[in-house]
C-alpha cells in the first residue's frame, strides 16, 4: 500500500484561499498602481491602494508583485492585509500594537546596509543595489508571536542564504548579528534608555543558511510598509516573532553568540534561540495555543511552528540548551 507523506506545512486545497482569487487581487493591485502613477501620485503608494492605508514612497515598488515559490504554502487562510498592517510590534516607535501611524516617520531612503566582521572583505551596499543582486520571490509563511498571537502572510524577499553567500563569511564565523538603525530623533521609542538600543538579533550560520530563513522586502504583493520593518527585515518562521528583526542596517559575522535585544533585557523570559514549542510556557503565560488574528479563534500551537521537517535537525545534540524561549 502506497502511503504519501505530507510536509508539516501542507495546506489541503479545501482550506486554501482559491488561487484565482489571490491572482485576481494581484492583477488588481498592478492595475491600481499603474492608474495611480498615471494620475500623478508618487511611486510607492500601491500599499495604500491595496488596503494597508499607508504609503511607503519606496522606489523599489516596481519590482512587485514577484513570483510565488509554491514550495512554501500554508495550513490556514491568509490574514486579511488590513489587519496585519495595523497590529504590529515596533518598539522603536512605541510599545503598543497600534504603532502603524507612528512608524510612518521611518525614513527608508537613503538606506545602506553594512556587512562587517569575519568576512573576506567588509562592504556597505545600498538597499536598491542589494535588491538588484538578490533572487526575489514570494513565500507564504505562518508567523507566531511569543505573545501567543499569530498570522499568516505572503512575504516577498529573498533567501537569507543568498545574502550570506554575498557576504562571504570566514570559516571562523559561527553567528551573524543583525542590527537595526539608531536614530532617536526619528524613532522616539529609542529615547527610552532602559531598552538596549539598537535592536539586535542573531542566528547561527546554519540557521541563517537554512532554506526557511528569509529576508523580507515586501508583503501582499507590494513593498513592505514601514510598520512591518521596511525596507529590509528578517522572517524566521520556526522562531517566535521577536527574532525577526526589522529595518536592518547591519550584518556582523562573529564567532560568539551576540547579545540580542530581548535576551539582554530579560534573559529569564526571552532566550537566544526562541524556537516555538507549545509545551514550554513563557514564565507568565501558556504557549499551548495561539490567537489567530482576524478570526476570533484560538488554535493549538505547533512545535517549531509546524516547520520541524525543515529545521529540527539544526538542534540535534543540543540537550540542556534553552532552545524554546
Amino acid at each position: 500500500m502506497l502511503t504519501r507523506s505530507r510536509p508539516s506545512w501542507y495546506l489541503p486545497e479545501s482550506a486554501a484561499t482559491p488561487e484565482h482569487v489571490f491572482h485576481q487581487r494581484r492583477s488588481l493591485l498592478k492595475g491600481m498602481a499603474g492608474g495611480l502613477i498615471a494620475g500623478g501620485l508618487p511611486l510607492g503608494v500601491t500599499g495604500l491602494a491595496a488596503g494597508t492605508a499607508f504609503a511607503s514612497e519606496d522606489p523599489s515598488a516596481h519590482l512587485y508583485p514577484v513570483a510565488q515559490n509554491k514550495k512554501y504554502t500554508l495550513d490556514r487562510p491568509l490574514t486579511d492585509e488590513h489587519i496585519a498592517a495595523k497590529y504590529n510590534n515596533f518598539y522603536e516607535f512605541g510599545s503598543h500594537k497600534t504603532i502603524s501611524k507612528a512608524a510612518q516617520a521611518l525614513k527608508i531612503r537613503p538606506w545602506t546596509i553594512e556587512i562587517k566582521g569575519l568576512v573576506e572583505k567588509p562592504f556597505t551596499i545600498g538597499i536598491d543595489d542589494l535588491l538588484k543582486r538578490m533572487p526575489l520571490e514570494e513565500r507564504l509563511y505562518r508567523f507566531r508571536c511569543v505573545e501567543a498571537w499569530s498570522m499568516a502572510v505572503p512575504w516577498s524577499g529573498f533567501p537569507m542564504k543568498a545574502l550570506v553567500d554575498l557576504a562571504k563569511p570566514l570559516g571562523s564565523a559561527k553567528f551573524v548579528a543583525m542590527r537595526t538603525f539608531l536614530d532617536k530623533d526619528m524613532a522616539p521609542g529609542q529615547k527610552q534608555f532602559w531598552y538596549p538600543w539598537p535592536y539586535t538579533e542573531g542566528l547561527t550560520i546554519a540557521e541563517a543558511t537554512n532554506e526557511m530563513a528569509f529576508m523580507v522586502t515586501g508583503i501582499y504583493g507590494h513593498t513592505l510598509p514601514k510598520q512591518h520593518g521596511a525596507p529590509l527585515r528578517l522572517a524566521v518562521p520556526w522562531k517566535y516573532g521577536f527574532k525577526s528583526v526589522k529595518s536592518v542596517v547591519e550584518f556582523e559575522f562573529v564567532e560568539e553568540a551576540p547579545e540580542t535585544f530581548w535576551w539582554k533585557l530579560q534573559s529569564s523570559e526571552y532566550g537566544f534561540w526562541a524556537n516555538v514549542n507549545p509545551e514550554v510556557a513563557h514564565p507568565r503565560w501558556s504557549q499551548a495555543t495561539e490567537r489567530v488574528l482576524g478570526t476570533g479563534e484560538r488554535v493549538p500551537t505547533l512545535k517549531w511552528n509546524g516547520y520541524g521537517e525543515q529545521v529540527a535537525h539544526l538542534y540535534d545534540g543540543m540537550r540542556g540548551v534553552q532552545l524554546f524561549r
